[in-house]
């Protein structure tokens, strides 16, 4: 062969190498192998809020490698026959520190959750290094990330609630095991300042801690301290950590929670809008009930509470200062314009079960004989020094739920933990929160198309918190995926029974493997830790 020949042939094969690079899928040129599983025939809402269109989406190993047209094989492939392909759900809400115990996480998978944000509230594993490490042993079938919880760091360092901000030296002991959980992986700092210790930290701590986070990367995340009248107080607040921090802002379950804050919501939005024109980053989440859940303990003052339960008992012996706490509680009613504790049910009471489900006053019947107020202040006293229990509270409104459903900037998160089912009678955000908002608002009230729908509950919760390439459905994100039929999707769990897992998530994809797959369990639990990773996307 000429070497005339010779140099033809190469210039062959060189164009001929160009010309297969461009008509491979971009994310399958070079030296990558075949994909492993393709979804074909879909619909596909990539997360990002643009229009739904359609096509095939090829997966190798926990990656997505091709999106649209896929011209290749994989030894799996499945036909989806037109539903829906959306990125997995994240549940940027969640107090899950115990799901290395229940690994499979069901009652989230079969919401299309595959990605949970724990250590809310203010309340977290102080180890984040450890905790995380315990996860990767157990195995989780969704993916986890942590916050490092104020509340949980305050207690560690001051023993306790106490009425008083921290010294220098506790302060610095503080930001210290902030710093180590933001090097460990936590995603950013919570707070919960209706809890003990946190309801007793001024703005001023708050504001270092976040700077601790802030400069890691990460953002601050706060159940302000008030969700009631005084309210834009405490947006005020997070703003100002916000800012001075120098650090995106994470509302936590926006909310309005008694009638005498319910005509806020306008007042709300506006502030909000304009602290975003002002440059802070501030966006909120929310669950889709008009009630809540937290300890019925926090219907007692926080000062009657600081110190712990026994110091609450020595309170109570001493008639004026029981008298002073029931007043306290009693004053609670009236500034909610309530006259009762008829909104607050018990939900998980463990040394006597026969009162999960009843309101109080219905307890306070069935412990005191009556149920009058004193008894239902005698229920509630008694409950907690028997060690507390969970309560859901009924006190928002739906309209001023729609209000906040409304802004573009509200994600959807449950505030929920991992289930055990059949135990207590927990708020059914645990089992139906995602699925609602798609069934009920979404499909039956039309208040969301459904490629906004699913991008609250994806690209923007990646975004805000950061989790790196989750949330879409591109080449060279995390293979974290969910098949539905919108018209087969529901809920059946309610307050009063609400053991019920959601239907009509035929599919849940976690790192590349079934999760779920044609509605069952596979029992594969392929779920990840997931550390802050600010998102540079890929070219497109």
């Amino acid at each position: 062969m000429s070497i005339v020949t010779i140099l033809r042939f190469a210039r062959f094969c060189i164009f001929a190498s160009a010309v297969a690079c461009l008509l491979l899928p971009r994310a399958m040129t070079g030296a990558e192998a075949p994909a492993t599983l393709i979804l074909r025939h879909a619909l596909i809402v990539d997360g990002s809020g643009a229009p739904a269109f359609r096509g095939d989406v090829a997966i190798r190993g926990d990656r997505i490698i091709a999106v649209g047209e896929v011209p290749f094989s994989a030894p799996t492939e499945v036909d989806l026959g037109g539903r829906i392909l959306a990125p997995g759900f994240i549940d940027v809400h969640t107090h899950v520190e115990d799901l290395a115990e229940v690994p499979q996480a069901e009652n989230f998978l079969r919401m299309g959750v595959t990605t949970l944000v724990t250590g809310n509230c203010g309340g977290s594993a102080l180890d984040v290094a450890a905790f995380l490490t315990e996860l990767e042993v157990a195995q989780p079938a969704v993916n986890l990330a942590t916050l490092i919880g104020h509340n949980t760091v305050r207690a560690q360092v001051m023993g306790g609630s106490f009425a008083r901000p921290p010294t220098a030296a506790e302060l610095e002991q503080m930001r210290a095991l902030v710093a180590a959980a933001m090097r460990d992986g936590a995603v950013g700092l919570s707070t919960g300042l209706i809890y003990l210790p946190g309801t007793f930290a001024r703005t001023d701590e708050i504001v270092a801690l976040a700077k601790v986070a802030a400069a890691s990367g990460g953002l601050y995340a706060s159940h302000m301290r008030y969700e009631n009248a005084r309210i834009l107080e405490a947006i005020e607040e997070a703003l100002q950590v916000g800012r001075e921090a120098g650090t995106a802002v994470q509302i936590s379950h926006i909310k309005l929670s008694s009638p005498a804050a319910w005509g806020l919501a306008p007042a709300v939005i506006a502030r909000l809008d304009r602290a975003r024109a002002e440059g802070v980053q501030v966006a909120h989440d929310q669950y889709l009930y008009t009630a809540s859940s937290t300890s019925l303990g926090t219907t007692i003052p926080d000062s009657a509470r600081a110190g712990g339960r026994e110091r609450l008992r020595e309170r109570l012996d001493i008639p004026e200062e029981r008298e002073r706490i029931r007043a306290g509680m009693r004053a609670t009613l009236e500034r909610g314009q309530r006259t009762d504790f008829t909104y607050a049910v018990i939900a998980n009471f463990a040394p006597d079960p026969t009162l999960n489900g009843l309101n109080v006053p219905e307890a306070a019947r069935r412990l005191h004989g009556s149920d009058s107020l004193d008894a239902q202040l005698d229920t509630i006293l008694g409950i907690e020094l028997q060690g507390g229990a969970s309560a859901v509270f009924h006190g928002m409104s739906e309209p001023n739920l729609r209000e906040f459903l409304a802004l573009p900037l509200t994600m959807i998160a449950s505030d929920s933990g991992t289930r055990r089912f059949g135990v207590g009678v927990p708020h059914p955000r645990g089992y139906g929160n995602n699925v609602r908002f798609l069934a009920h608002y979404v499909r039956d009230e039309r208040l969301l198309g459904v490629e906004e729908a699913v991008r609250r509950m994806t690209d923007l919760p990646a975004q805000q918190f950061p989790l790196g390439r989750r949330g879409l459905i591109r080449p060279g994100f995390i293979a974290d995926a969910v098949v539905f039929d919108l018209k087969r999707l529901s809920s059946a769990s309610t307050f009063r029974d609400p053991h019920h897992y959601a239907e009509g998530m035929d599919h849940v994809i976690v790192a590349g493997q079934f999760a779920i797959r044609d509605g069952a369990l596979t029992g594969v639990r392929p779920g990840r830790i997931v550390r802050r990773e600010p998102r540079a996307l890929p070219a497109p």
